[in-house]
């Protein structure tokens, strides 16, 4: 259990949240929300005790251990991979060191034989004889091979190094575990066993993420940072949405009664006061009038872009068509015979286990790059715009500031007031538009993109990875988007609701063509899981 007594954190003068009570118990899971810099990444740290609070404490159950995902890939680049994974049970890999350095002594006493003897029975009191197979469970759970355990980690990409750590925090049956972002770089099928790992698991849980899909299947709490304070709702993300869209809503109705019975009361006091028939009456209205409130709603941290595209035109009949597309990037095939042909109702999510093959083929049918061979053609009726996973071409060393940036995209009206207004639904807003394009954050810059977009009026959308660096409400405002968008659409993600809501086909590239299926995304994971 941890409990939390009147926490306080404050950078700077600025206060992150206050006065924070909370009591967190095993055998429940506890996603932490809240906008970008609202501080759940910090709570999650004063909870490690890597960060000390402002004021109060946080108070650890004695003897419950706690296991950390580590966000620094490189930090165990001179360790074997299983060395890796054991670390996270300390104890057991302190153990084991002590007891292979003991064992491999070659002047060995009758000391080290009682010190051996103490060492056998910790080793095997915390598991040490399951070590290695229950280390080969995990990193086989999320997709990689056995053999993987036997490398260093400096060998390994980047994607399988965040599979190792995760690993790591999940080894030993911890009794505590804090998860920031687990399922960044994770396919559908890793995040699913690690929703099933932690369906059975019996510790307490606490995860950041803005995966809204894994929040829904795996909390029975959420933890909302908001308002500068800190609060616990019982029920998964989506109750919790639901919940807070519905208290607003009626405190606003609440408002609006409220203002109402004060305007007629005003009016009533303005009419009869000077009335001596009626001062009575007034006096009393006047009493009743003081006594009425209208409940201010707190400035929330959370901000919803306006984000809406709107196509110029109906796109046609036809789309676009593809002919064997071949495409090799990086030294390895990226494509290899693509062959498929869209309609005009087409919103398509490809996926590939080379992440790769997906942004090549995007770049062809832009005509960013030329395929090795194979052949595309798009619809006469068509215009598409492009949002690329790597947008630092349009802000890197670019001597724009945010306005004069937006404007060369506005056609039809350039002046500052458009612009300004444009920006302000995207959430820029004052003197925010004149800062320099090139120090504007991830999440800014995909808003920018976005935005960019939105100004062209395109029938066809073509997006790579459009929610990365985006908070839960932009991604819902551009899940929102897409869904009711009356074009074409052609993306890639890796967030499932996202996927869910937005696609009705789905192409898969393989190394030797694609899968197509006209379906949901869940219905597609039924039918590769059903394929073996």
């Amino acid at each position: 259990m941890i409990t939390v007594a009147d926490v306080s954190l404050a950078f700077s003068g600025q206060t992150l949240f206050k006065n924070v009570d909370l009591k967190l118990t095993q055998g429940n899971c506890y996603g932490i929300i809240g906008a970008n810099g609202a501080g759940k990444s910090t709570f999650l740290r004063i909870l490690s005790g890597e960060l000390e609070p402002s004021t109060g404490s946080v108070t650890v159950s004695p003897n419950e251990r706690m296991s950390v995902l580590r966000q620094d890939h490189f930090a165990f680049d001179e360790y074997p991979v299983l060395d890796t994974v054991i670390m996270g049970n300390r104890q057991l890999y302190d153990v084991q060191k002590e007891r292979e350095e003991l064992y491999a002594k070659e002047d060995f006493s009758d000391e080290d034989g009682m010190r051996a003897a103490e060492l056998e029975g910790l080793y095997a009191e915390l598991g040490g004889w399951e070590a290695e197979s229950d280390a080969s469970r995990l990193v086989q759970g999320l997709g990689l091979e056995e053999e993987i355990l036997t490398k260093q980690m400096s060998d390994l990409q980047d994607d399988e190094k965040v599979k190792i750590l995760l690993a790591q925090a999940l080894f030993g049956n911890p009794d505590i575990i804090l998860l920031d972002e687990p399922t960044n770089g994770l396919d559908a099928f890793a995040v699913e066993w690690l929703e099933d790992f932690l369906a059975e698991y019996e510790g307490l849980v606490l995860i950041v993420s803005h995966d809204r899909h894994f929040l829904n299947n795996v909390c029975t709490n959420i933890i909302d940072i908001d308002y500068g304070k800190i609060k616990l709702y019982v029920g998964n993300y989506e109750f919790w949405y639901e919940s807070s869209q519905l208290i607003q809503k009626l405190t606003k109705a609440q408002n609006r009664r409220t203002e109402e019975k004060i305007a007629e009361l005003q009016s009533f006091i303005a009419r009869f006061s000077a009335n001596k028939s009626k001062s009575r009456q007034a006096t009393s209205r006047k009493k009743l009038l003081d006594k009425l409130t209208v409940e201010e709603l707190p400035a929330s941290s959370r901000r919803y872009p306006f984000v809406s595209f709107s196509p110029q035109r109906e796109v046609g009949k036809e789309v676009l068509e593809a002919h064997g597309l071949c495409k090799t990037a990086a030294g390895e095939q990226a494509l290899k015979n693509l062959t498929f042909r869209l309609e005009r109702t087409d919103k398509v999510c490809f996926l590939s286990e080379n992440q790769l093959a997906v942004t090549e083929l995007f770049k062809i049918i832009t005509e960013e790059t030329q395929p090795d061979s194979g052949s595309f053609k798009w619809g006469g009726t068509t215009s598409h715009s492009y949002f690329p996973k790597d947008n630092s071409e349009f802000f890197d060393g670019v001597d724009k500031n945010l306005l004069d940036w937006m404007r060369q995209y506005t056609e039809n009206d350039d002046t500052e007031t458009y612009v300004r207004s444009f920006l302000g639904r995207m959430l820029f807003s004052g003197d925010e538009v004149f800062k320099p394009v090139s120090v504007l954050s991830g999440g800014e810059r995909v808003r920018c993109m976005l935005s960019r977009m939105m100004l062209f009026g395109s029938n066809v959308l073509i997006l790579d990875q459009p929610t990365n660096h985006l908070d839960l409400e932009s991604i819902t405002a551009v899940n929102n988007a897409l869904r009711d968008f009356k074009g074409v659409v052609l993306f890639t993600s890796h967030d499932h609701e996202f996927i869910q809501t937005v696609a009705n086909r789905i192409i898969e590239i393989t190394p030797d063509g694609c899968i197509d299926r006209r379906c949901t995304y869940d219905e597609y994971l039924e039918y590769k899981k059903n394929q073996g």
